[in-house]
This record gives C-alpha cells, sequence and structure tokens, in this order.
C-alpha cells in the first residue's frame, strides 16, 4: 500500500478563496488515495464568515483546516481591503513557517510533505516554502487574462521603468496579450492604479508568482483560449494548470426563497447579487428600485445594507427594506419580485426560473452562471471585477454591459435608464438578441461541464499536477 503523502494549502481571505480551495482538494483526494491535504486557516482583521464555514463543513480524513492567529495588523492606515488582506498574510509568514515544520517536518518520511499551494493573496508564502525547500505552487482565483494583465504591469516597470497606475483617468488602450481586443485603461483594478498606495500590490505579487513552480488557474481552455495560448507563450511564466471551473455546487437552497421560485416560469426570473462586499448608497438602491419598476420583468433581489464611510468588511442585510427603496416599491412589486438579504447563489442559479443575473462580476461568480448557462450583465465593483466585465463584454461577447468601468470606492451613479435598458437586452429571448449571449452561455455550459469530465482538458491538467506531488514525494 502506498504511504500517504502530505500536501499544505494556504488559501486566500474570506469565503470565495476559501471554499474554491477546499474544493481542489476534494477534487484532488478524489483522485489519489495517497494524498492529504492540511488548509491553513489565517485569522482575519475583518469578518469574513470564513469561521463559521470551517466550523460547519463536513471535511473528509483526508481533509483538515488548521486555524492559525495572525498578528495584529495596524488597519488604520489601510483603508483598501486588498492592502490589508495581503499585509495580514505577510505579516504570518513565520507563524506558517513554525506550522510547516511542527507538523510535518518532524514526522516520518512515510508522511512526507509533497508541495505548499499558496493563494494569490498569499504569495509570500513561496519563500517560506523555497527556505524550506519545498515546492509551490499558486492557485490563481481570478482569470488567466487577468494573470496576464499582472505580469503585463511587472514587465512595464521593470524593462521599460513605467508605472500601471501612470494611466489613470487616461483613454488609453493597452496592449495586454491575453485580451483580445486592447484594455482600456479606464478599467484597470484599483489596486493598480494607485499611485500613493502602501502595497503596489500586483508588481510584487507578479514577481513572486514567476518564483512558483507552477500556477493553478480556475478557468478551462474552452473559456480563456486566448489567454492561455498568451501565457504559454511567455518563457518567464510558470507552468499553468488550468483546472477549473472549480465550484461549491453542494449548497443549500433557501426553502422560502426555493418555495417563490418554484412558482416561476422557466427562464422567467432576473436574478440581482453583488456578493459579500456589494452594496450601494441609497440612491443607487433607488435607482435599481425604479428600473425594475419599469421593466415589467420579474426579479429576485439579494439586498445588502449600504457600508459607512471607511467600512471594508462583510455587508449586512437590510433589516427593513422598505426604508431604503421608494416609497410602494414593495408593494407594486409583491407579485413578481422577491427582496432578500444574503442568498444561496449557487442554489439560486441552478434554478429552472432564473433567466439573468446581474452581478459584480467576481470571478467564482462568472464561473457558477457559466456553469448554469444563466445570462449575464456586467456590474464590477472593486478588485479586477471591471476586467472581468471587459472580458466578458467585450473579448466573449458572452454578457451585457450595465457600468464596466463602475468602482465602489468612487461611485457614479447609474440611472435607471441605464439599468433597465441593459435588463431589457438580458432578458430578451435568444431568438431576437443580435449576439446569441443565451446560446453561447448554453454552449459553455456544455463545455464548462466536458472540461472536467474524464479525457477533458482540465481533467488533464489535474492529471499532470496530480503527477508533479508524485514525482516529487519519489525523490
Amino acid at each position: 500500500m502506498e504511504s500517504t503523502k502530505q500536501l499544505v494549502f494556504i488559501p486566500g481571505p474570506g469565503m470565495g478563496h476559501l471554499v474554491a480551495a477546499v474544493e481542489i482538494g476534494k477534487l484532488l483526494i478524489s483522485r489519489v488515495n495517497w494524498l492529504s491535504i492540511t488548509f491553513f486557516v489565517i485569522d482575519l482583521p475583518i469578518e469574513t464568515r470564513v469561521h463559521t464555514y470551517t466550523n460547519q463543513s463536513q471535511l473528509n480524513q483526508r481533509l483538515q483546516f488548521l486555524q492559525l492567529s495572525s498578528p495584529q495588523t495596524q488597519t488604520n492606515h489601510l483603508s483598501n481591503r486588498e492592502a490589508l488582506l495581503v499585509e495580514t498574510f505577510n505579516n504570518s509568514k513565520e507563524l506558517v513557517r513554525n506550522a510547516i515544520i511542527q507538523n510535518f517536518m518532524k514526522t516520518s518520511s512515510t508522511n512526507r510533505l509533497v508541495g505548499v499551494i499558496v493563494d494569490m493573496f498569499s504569495d509570500k508564502m513561496i519563500q517560506v516554502a523555497t527556505e524550506l525547500g519545498l515546492p509551490s505552487y499558486v492557485f490563481f482565483t481570478s482569470s488567466a487574462a487577468f494573470l496576464g494583465l499582472m505580469f503585463y504591469a511587472q514587465t512595464l516597470k521593470d524593462e521599460h521603468n513605467r508605472d500601471i497606475s501612470d494611466f489613470k483617468n487616461s483613454d488609453t488602450f493597452l496592449p495586454v496579450s491575453t485580451y483580445i481586443h486592447p484594455l482600456p485603461a479606464k478599467v484597470l483594478p484599483n489596486a493598480m492604479l494607485d499611485k500613493i498606495g502602501r502595497l503596489h500590490l500586483p508588481l510584487s505579487t507578479a514577481r513572486m508568482l514567476r518564483q512558483a513552480k507552477g500556477i493553478i488557474i480556475n478557468t478551462f481552455v474552452e473559456l480563456e483560449l486566448h489567454s492561455i495560448k498568451s501565457l504559454d507563450n511567455d518563457d518567464g511564466v510558470p507552468a499553468l494548470y488550468p483546472i477549473g471551473p472549480i465550484i461549491n455546487l453542494n449548497q443549500e437552497p433557501d426553502e422560502s426563497i426555493n418555495s417563490w421560485l418554484d412558482e416561476q416560469q422557466d427562464s422567467s426570473v432576473l436574478f440581482l447579487c453583488f456578493g459579500s462586499y456589494g452594496s450601494f448608497n441609497e440612491e443607487q438602491l433607488k435607482e435599481i428600485a425604479v428600473a425594475l419598476d419599469h421593466s415589467g420583468c420579474r426579479f429576485l433581489w439579494s439586498l445588502r445594507q449600504p457600508q459607512g464611510k471607511g467600512e471594508i468588511g462583510a455587508s449586512d442585510d437590510v433589516a427593513r427594506p422598505e426604508q431604503v427603496l421608494p416609497d410602494g416599491f414593495l408593494t407594486r412589486t409583491m407579485n413578481r419580485g422577491k427582496v432578500i438579504g444574503w442568498a444561496p447563489q449557487v442554489a439560486v442559479l441552478s434554478h429552472r426560473s432564473i433567466g439573468g443575473f446581474i452581478t459584480h462580476c467576481g470571478w467564482n461568480s462568472i464561473l457558477e452562471s457559466l456553469w448554469f448557462g444563466v445570462p449575464i450583465a456586467t456590474w464590477p465593483m472593486y478588485a479586477e471585477q471591471q476586467v472581468n466585465a471587459f472580458e466578458m463584454v467585450v473579448d466573449l461577447e458572452i454578457a451585457v454591459d450595465i457600468k464596466m468601468e463602475y468602482r465602489s470606492e468612487s461611485p457614479v451613479l447609474v440611472t435607471a435608464e441605464e439599468i433597465e435598458n441593459a435588463i431589457r437586452r438580458l432578458m430578451m429571448d435568444s431568438t431576437e438578441e443580435k449576439n446569441g449571449i443565451r446560446k453561447k452561455m448554453e454552449e459553455l455550459k456544455d463545455k464548462s461541464r466536458k472540461a472536467l469530465l474524464e479525457g477533458g482538458s482540465s481533467y488533464c491538467f489535474l492529471e499532470s499536477l496530480i503527477n508533479e506531488f508524485k514525482d516529487h514525494s519519489s525523490n
């Protein structure tokens, strides 16, 4: 019998990163019986609901959580969520090093540690792995196209001494090879445009990613063929393993939501959901409500509490929606709409009645909509969501644009008319839609599932990754 080998996985901050990491873990141990995985869960100075997930998750005995309490991070100088999270992880390097030594390197060789997988937010842990003589792999939770943008920004700085933040408020289009069309500077992520930020995240992360043995990407070849080919042609990029889409499909539906959806016709309901951190001020909420009112479409709206100035944690549900929505809205739409708080997004998207999805364009949300073939309208808010929206709308032509350059840090008011127009385009019958978004999403739904089956592209890339682990264990 082959001895058990160990793998350490250091997920990034927040539910989206941890859930995807656990799903990869489940996939790995389903393919081989000689591997066990320990997830290092690092405490964060903001609420992410991670503890609720780890306490409730029923893991296989070969999948374990190890809770690590990180050093206190000074948050008063960090108004940017990404910077705060990266600094917390950077301050935890010694904590991780000690945990690896204590738990895995003082045991017998039969439980040999075959590698460390780090998240894109925990990239500095590559240094820890290298110091301990361990191969490191990066789990990149965004798109292959965005990975290419990070390398582009790094090359721009290191080889041409040009900072990508110089393009802030510029009408320039950038020749980023992983995008099919030139990328408008106006959709660059805020972290790339921050000229005075303490942490220039994309540059430091891109340099570190090049030191990894491989990069595991939550995407699939059939979705991002152009981007993956472009990265493969770059000699400075480590081996790529596009093994997605990695999605947690075991989500319990909410009984009240599901019973309402059961009463609706197939593909008739518009779902509005903007992620754990996505919220709008009252003025913008009213514009959305007016658009829904005038559109006449059926809708399910996950409404979150507007955040106060300086707040960077997850948003809460709105206790009394009638206080932030136009007078009479709930009464007028009660027969065709439902306003809810937090939504079990995967369970909702899987329902036969959902016909469209207005989303903040988090990469997980995009993959989930593709898996279920639900057409999307893009309303990016933070992180790399603006370039995700660009890729979906312009490069791949599988989404409707609402406001691609929208940013939650400095929002402009998106009018009810703009939103209503997007809703009508999104919910239009596929025979009328010029670019056939609904048809393309159905095709990608099929391709996303085939990629994971035996012989599929993602299945084969995962096999290559497993062989890497096996080769290391035999050295």
